[in-house]
């Protein structure tokens, strides 16, 4: 029992999370699951992408002292100390490549929210880097694509589509070997309050003009007028302004509209920080107080569950009841 607690305090010392954590983290994501998701590696490296959010966001969050790994690092740790895994490690390169692979073509879906006069739209800004898109994610196995774009939506924004959502009104393009479809979510009140149910996925929400977020030239469709990076966004809009010139908006433009886009939720600290390199647009904040945090619990959307701030012992219990195949990310909400 000692050389356990040895073992562990050295592991602590060197930053490398302790031996019994990592079998705890192999044992509530990869071993207690239903057996369809054993029987691919992409599916377990799915379930190990799924405890490297869990150890990022909940253990080094408790203890500072523990190292932060990417997917990489973390995959090839649970591989090499956990006895389940330890036979493919020699393996592990290929495993791992052909998981990056498979990921860049499972299909993505998410929408496309505008206000009540389509002049603006909902864009999100990840958590690092300094690029902006419409609120998507991927897909989880078997799930439906108006299914999947309601619960990216609501873990990114806070905000729920679903009595909005037409599954007929979509705009789709191909990316690679990627299908990513976004569905076009019409007339929302600019004074909507958004805030991100995942825990350093997004840094900021924003409405942002239309007009904004025309390319700067022809051969520059990755960066707006206004310096914005817009690589996810530019190649909807021409289809997305087609589809506005038909449809009649539920309010005429406003003459108070602010000129320039609007921040509605921002993070405090996130990995992006006040850089220089993405030029803002945000002219001013929302006064509106943000949300409180959610109550524990799940949030019932088609076909998938959301899990609200759960204590740690709360999520273990989750998971023991079978639901960690149909979870996409522990959630908590950060505050703005």
């Amino acid at each position: 029992m000692s050389g356990m607690h040895r073992s562990s305090s050295a592991a602590l010392k060197n930053g490398l999370p302790p031996q019994e954590l990592l079998d705890d983290l192999c044992s509530r994501f990869v071993l207690n699951v239903p057996k369809e998701d054993l029987q691919s590696f992409e599916r377990i490296l799915f379930l190990v992408e799924y405890a490297h959010w869990f150890y990022e966001d909940n253990s080094v969050e408790k203890n500072p002292s523990l190292k932060s790994f990417t997917l990489k690092e973390f995959t090839s740790l649970l591989f090499n100390r956990c006895d389940v895994l330890k036979p493919y490690v020699a393996h592990l390169d290929d495993i791992f490549k052909d998981f990056t692979s498979y990921k860049v073509r499972v299909p993505v879906t998410g929408a496309i929210i505008l206000d009540e006069t389509y002049e603006r739209c909902v864009l999100v800004k990840g958590w690092k880097g300094s690029s902006w898109s419409f609120p998507r994610g991927k897909k989880n196995k078997d799930e439906e694509d108006h299914a999947c774009a309601i619960r990216e939506v609501l873990e990114e924004t806070g905000f729920d589509v679903s009595k909005f959502l037409n599954k007929d009104e979509y705009i789709e393009s191909i990316f690679g070997q990627q299908r990513v479809r976004l569905y076009i979510i019409a007339g929302v009140k600019d004074d909507t309050s958004f805030a991100p149910l995942t825990k350093k996925e997004i840094s900021e929400i924003a409405w942002q003009r239309l007009d904004e977020l025309q390319p700067a030239n022809d051969d520059v469709i990755s960066r707006g007028i206004t310096g914005l990076k817009l690589y996810m966004v530019a190649p909807f809009l021409a289809s997305l302004k087609s589809w506005i010139s038909t449809h009649q908006p539920p309010i005429a433009p406003k003459s108070d509209m602010p000129l320039k886009g609007m921040c509605v939720w921002k993070a405090k600290n996130s990995s992006t920080g006040n850089s220089s390199s993405s030029p803002m647009i945000i002219e001013n904040q929302s006064t509106k107080p943000e949300p409180d945090n959610p109550a524990p619990g799940f949030v019932a959307v088609p076909a998938v569950y959301v899990c609200g701030r759960f204590s740690e012992s709360e999520a273990y219990l989750c998971m023991e009841g079978g639901f960690i195949h149909q979870m996409q990310k522990w959630f908590g909400t950060r505050q703005c």
